[in-house]
């Protein structure tokens, strides 16, 4: 008998395999960015563990030779009496209370430039636009000067008051959640007697929980390692965020306690690694599902 050779099967063999090289390319690629793009904080991590002499001597090996925990006892003992409880506290009532004052507000703006109709309505929603350009430094001065004169420093309010006016990445990116929202069941409750109030309670906010928790997760990044603000409007060591009492760890006068600081640096990623573990879910659905239109 003359074999017959099988040319189709032999080139779908050769297909598939330069699918699975291309995948394991692929796969083998995606691990090695992010491997460099965790590499700092692998670093500081394991650098929280090293003693003193070890932090900067043992640079390249991100195994510590020894390994001790008197990092984060120096550090959660804070300075001043202070321990760093304390500045744990303080950023998460900055957080906490600054994200729900921003996805608050912006959430209600939102519905205001999807929604409604009012007089200079295009001219209100380019200056919000506006304010996207422009820097967080020009607008600190007159900040400032304001809440001097109301005798508010020192305190949390010029922290948390200026959110109560929204974001305007915020309100852009859930009013296009909201423009994807069909109008008709706007009117089916408005025929059931609902108002404005109510529609934007009971129809619009259920329908937009994926928005408004990306506006809060990102909203808490933002809030959580905000170093300028606290800086500039806290002066009594007791009121330190995180950010501010990480830098108080750094004094040039004397000698720097490294070890203390990679500690807490690293007690200080717990939060938002945790943030991001419970909520990925509404992560991804905002930022996929934002924009489009139903």
């Amino acid at each position: 008998m003359i074999a017959v050779s099988r040319p189709s099967s032999s080139k779908a063999t050769s297909k598939a395999t330069r699918a699975l090289l291309g995948t394991v390319a692929y796969h083998v690629g995606v691990c090695l960015l992010g491997f460099l793009m965790l590499y700092p904080l692998l670093w500081v991590a394991v650098s929280s563990l090293k003693p003193a002499d070890q932090i900067f001597t043992n640079v390249t090996s991100l195994w510590p030779r020894t390994i001790t925990f008197d990092n984060y006892v120096q550090g959660w003992a804070g300075f001043g009496g202070i321990s760093f409880l304390t500045f744990f506290k303080n950023s998460l009532i900055y957080s906490g209370f600054g994200t729900l004052l921003t996805v608050c507000a912006s959430t209600l703006t939102a519905y205001g430039f999807a929604r409604l109709r009012f007089v200079g309505q295009r001219f209100w929603f380019t200056m919000m636009l506006l304010t996207l350009m422009l820097p967080v430094q020009v607008q600190v001065i007159p900040e400032y000067i304001l809440f001097a004169k109301l005798g508010w420093l020192n305190t949390f309010w010029p922290l948390l008051l200026p959110r109560i006016g929204g974001q305007a990445f915020f309100i852009f990116m859930i009013m296009q959640f909201i423009r994807g929202i069909p109008r008709e069941l706007d009117d089916a409750a408005a025929i059931d007697g609902c108002g404005e109030l109510g529609i934007f309670l009971r129809i619009v906010v259920p329908l937009i929980t994926p928005a408004m928790m990306t506006a809060a997760i990102f909203s808490f990044y933002f809030t959580w390692g905000d170093f300028l603000h606290p800086l500039i409007y806290l002066n009594d060591p007791h009121l330190y965020t995180i950010s501010v009492a990480l830098r108080t760890f750094a004094d040039p006068s004397t000698v720097t306690n490294w070890g203390a600081i990679f500690a807490m640096s690293t007690l200080a990623l717990v939060p938002v690694f945790a943030v991001f573990v419970a909520f990925q879910r509404f992560l991804v659905e905002g930022i996929s599902t934002s924009g489009l239109k139903g």
